[in-house]
């Protein structure tokens, strides 16, 4: 599948994505834009990279389900990965959640990495699309 999606962009462009999108101080406080607390959490989801490509998981369309419960500030999000061979499919859950639970108001996060529906470019957004020049 990143051969697919690596095809589109420059290997050089690809690297200087890459850079800048280094992880956070976990105790450090993440301020995000929004309304919503389920706004705050899409924010800090989009802080999260995927090494192999310069676009957010989100707008990847990795994240399949949040679920937020407000009285006692737990989030609960469904993601999958690319592909399952994928070389961070151990990390990454543990990158997503640690981006969410540095949001004031969330005090515990649970990702579950699911493989269905199997992703596929479908459900990247337009946004990803057109930093990857696809569009």
């Amino acid at each position: 599948m990143f051969e697919r999606i690596a095809r589109f962009i420059d290997k050089e462009e690809l690297d200087q994505a890459g850079q800048g999108h280094s992880e956070p101080d976990q105790d450090t406080p993440l301020e995000v834009e929004g309304d919503t607390l389920e706004e705050r959490v899409i924010a800090a989801l989009r802080t999260v990279y995927d090494p192999e490509i310069p676009v957010n998981l989100y707008d990847l369309g990795l994240i399949y389900k949040i679920v937020i419960h407000q009285a006692s500030g737990k989030v609960d999000i469904d993601m999958t990965l690319t592909a399952p061979a994928c070389p961070v499919a151990g990390s990454m859950p543990g990158m997503v959640a640690k981006a969410v639970r540095r949001l004031e108001e969330v005090n515990e996060v649970n990702v579950e990495l699911v493989w269905d529906p199997p992703w596929t470019m479908d459900r990247m957004s337009d946004e990803a699309r057109l930093e990857l020049g696809m569009l």
